[in-house]
C-alpha cells in the first residue's frame, strides 16, 4: 500500500496494529526493532523519529519559541506551553475514577493511582523496601550510603533531601524567617504548607480523628495518638535521673529543669525566673494586681485557678486528702504532707544558728525571729510589736477587756 493511499490501511506484521499511512507504519516498526536512525550531531543522542530530534535540538540552542500570553514565560515545546496554561485556567483534565481527585498531567494521575492499588514499583536492592515514586527510592538510598549531597547555603548544614523536597527547603526558612503560606481566613502566615493545612482545621472546626474507645474526636492525628496513651497508660519518655515517666516528650523536657535548675521564663519587672511559662503568668498578677478568678459563693478573687479551687473547699467542707495512718483529712495536699511528719518524726528544716530542727518550714521561719529579733506583728492601739501573730492576737484582747470594764 502506498504511503499516501487513504482508501486502505496497513497492518503491522508484529503486533497487528493498523495505520492509515505507510509512513506511520515505518515509524511504528522502529518501536519493535529499537532502531534510532536520527542522531544529534552536538551530543550524539539518538532518536527513532526525526521530529524527536528536532525538538531535542532546541535544548542546545536555548530557543524557547512558545511564550505564555498571560505571564510571559517562554517554553521550548508547544505541549509544555499547553500544560503551563492549565495553571492559569485551573484545568485538571485527568480525574481519578476512585476518589475523584483531578490532575493537570496524565503522569500525575498515573502516580496517584498507586495509592489506591498499593503498587510500589521502585524497590531498594539493599533492603528490599519498596516505594511509590523513584524520587522516594533515591532519597531512601542515602540511608544506606550516608550521603548528604545537599547543603544549606547559610550554615553549611547538610541534608539527604534536595531543595524541592522537604528538609533543606524547610531548614532554609529558619534563616530567612520567610513564611510563604498564608491563611486566607485570618491572615496568619506559616513556613510550612503542612502547618497551614493543620491551622485551617481551627476555622472549620473539623475533628476527623475519633478515639475508638471513648469517642472523643481530635483535629490532628498526633493528638489522637497522644490521647490513646491515656487509655493504654503508656509513658514512653523516661527521666534518666529519677526514673519518672511522661506521656509527652515536652513533659520530660520541662521536668528536666527540676534537675538542671534551668528557669528560662524571667519576669521583666523584677527579674525573678520560673521553670514554666504558666508560673510566670501567675507571678505577673503580683505586679498588675489582677485577680481574674472569683468565687461564685463569696465573690473573693484569686490570681490563679488552683487557689480558687482550694478556696472553694472552705464552702464545700471537702477534704480530699486523708492520712492513711490516722484517717484525718485535709483540704490541701501540702497540709497532709506536713501532717505526715508527725507520724514519721521527720524534721527536715534546721536552724543554721542553733541547729534546732522543725517539721514545718513556717515553724522554722517563726523560730528564726528569736535570733534576729524581728517582730513583724504590731499592735495598732499601743504600737507594741511581737514575733508571732498568735501573741499579737492575745495581746489585742487586753485592750478589748479594758474597754469593756
Amino acid at each position: 500500500v502506498r504511503g499516501g493511499d487513504r482508501s486502505s490501511s496497513v497492518k503491522c506484521g508484529i503486533c497487528g496494529k493498523t495505520f492509515k499511512f505507510m509512513c506511520y507504519l515505518k515509524k511504528h516498526y522502529l518501536s519493535h526493532t529499537g532502531e534510532k536512525p536520527y542522531t544529534c550531531e552536538t551530543c550524539g543522542t539518538c532518536f527513532s523519529q526525526s521530529g524527536s530530534l528536532k525538538l531535542h535540538m532546541i535544548t542546545h540552542t536555548g530557543e524557547k519559541p512558545y511564550p505564555c500570553e498571560i505571564c510571559g514565560k517562554n517554553f521550548t515545546l508547544s505541549r509544555s506551553l499547553k500544560i503551563h496554561m492549565r495553571l492559569h485556567t485551573g484545568e485538571k483534565p485527568y480525574p481519578c475514577e476512585t476518589c475523584g481527585k483531578s490532575f493537570t498531567l496524565s503522569h500525575g494521575l498515573k502516580n496517584h493511582m498507586r495509592i489506591h492499588t498499593g503498587e510500589k514499583p521502585y524497590a531498594c536492592e539493599i533492603c528490599g523496601k519498596s516505594f511509590n515514586y523513584s524520587a522516594y527510592l533515591k532519597v531512601h538510598m542515602t540511608s544506606h550510603t550516608g550521603e548528604k549531597p545537599y547543603s544549606c547555603t547559610f550554615c553549611e548544614k547538610r541534608f539527604c533531601y534536595p531543595s524541592y523536597m522537604s528538609h533543606l527547603k524547610k531548614h532554609c526558612l529558619s534563616h530567612t524567617s520567610e513564611k510563604p503560606y498564608t491563611c486566607e481566613t485570618c491572615g496568619t502566615c506559616f513556613n510550612r504548607s503542612g502547618s497551614l493545612k493543620r491551622h485551617m482545621i481551627t476555622h472549620t472546626g473539623e475533628k476527623p480523628y475519633p478515639c475508638r474507645i471513648c469517642g472523643k474526636s481530635f483535629t490532628l492525628n498526633r493528638s489522637l495518638k497522644i490521647h490513646m496513651q491515656l487509655h493504654t497508660g503508656e509513658k514512653p519518655y523516661s527521666c534518666e535521673t529519677c526514673g519518672k515517666s511522661f506521656t509527652l516528650s515536652y513533659g520530660l523536657k520541662t521536668h528536666m529543669r527540676i534537675h538542671t535548675g534551668e528557669k528560662p521564663y524571667a519576669c521583666e519587672i523584677c527579674g525573678k525566673s520560673f521553670i514554666y511559662s504558666s508560673y510566670l503568668k501567675v507571678h505577673m498578677t503580683c505586679h498588675t494586681g489582677e485577680k481574674p478568678y472569683s468565687c461564685t459563693l463569696c465573690e473573693k478573687r484569686f490570681c490563679y485557678p488552683t487557689a480558687l479551687k482550694k478556696h472553694l473547699r472552705i464552702h464545700t467542707a471537702e477534704k480530699p486528702y486523708p492520712c492513711e495512718e490516722c484517717g484525718k483529712s485535709f483540704v490541701n495536699r501540702s497540709h497532709l504532707k506536713n501532717h505526715m511528719m508527725f507520724h514519721t518524726g521527720e524534721k527536715p528544716y534546721s536552724c543554721t544558728t542553733c541547729g534546732k530542727r522543725f517539721s514545718q518550714q513556717s515553724a522554722l521561719r517563726t523560730h528564726i525571729r528569736i535570733h534576729t529579733g524581728e517582730k513583724p506583728f504590731s499592735c495598732k492601739s499601743c504600737g507594741r510589736s511581737f514575733n508571732r501573730s498568735g501573741i499579737l492576737l492575745r495581746h489585742m484582747r487586753t485592750h478589748t477587756d479594758r474597754s469593756e470594764s
